[in-house]
């Protein structure tokens, strides 16, 4: 006997006559944060809109065949070389702050993966025009990024809490 709900519907009967768009669906994003002796984060200069130019956490948009950690070694990989397993991440978090991607509501989840820097040969390749490792300085309050660079997006927000996470799981 097949379950009814409080309308008398089954479950296939329910889903015939469910409306997806009455429920606006965000695009699913996966940043990586790849973090070397606690300090080097390697970041990629975007060679398109949004935010041309801007470093950025490699990462990109998951596709409807792959979880969000496949998706993230997918992007690592395309982006900068760097190859990984998605067993070898951390889950950060969900980024969803309103207005965090100019392109539309855009849900990232980030991770991160500590490295030893010299074992990674990085090459920027997809639509990063550059990889680049940058020494993230620790503040009281979180963190500082050397002079004259900004990040795109909120990935200043997620490098913060990386190192937390980073922080955390050292002691």
């Amino acid at each position: 006997m097949e379950l009814r709900d409080r309308n008398g519907l089954t479950e296939s009967e329910y889903l015939a006559q469910y409306r997806k768009k009455r429920y606006p669906a965000p695009s699913l994003a996966a940043d990586v944060v790849l973090l070397s002796e606690g300090k080097d984060v390697l970041l990629v200069r975007r060679g398109g809109h949004p935010y041309l130019g801007y470093l950025a956490l490699p990462g990109g948009f998951v596709n409807p065949d792959e979880s969000a950690p496949d998706a993230a070694v997918r992007e690592l990989r395309e982006e900068t070389n760097v190859w990984a397993s998605p067993e070898d991440l951390f889950e950060i978090g969900l980024f969803s702050k309103p207005g965090r991607d100019p392109r539309g509501w855009v849900v990232s989840d980030a991770f991160l993966l500590p490295v030893d820097r010299s074992m990674v040969r990085v090459k920027a390749g997809d639509d990063a025009a550059d990889a680049v490792w940058v020494s993230v300085e620790r503040t009281e309050d979180g963190i500082r990024l050397p002079e004259g660079v900004s990040l795109a997006f909120d990935h200043a927000e997620i490098l913060r809490k990386a190192f937390r996470i980073f922080d955390a799981h050292r002691r």
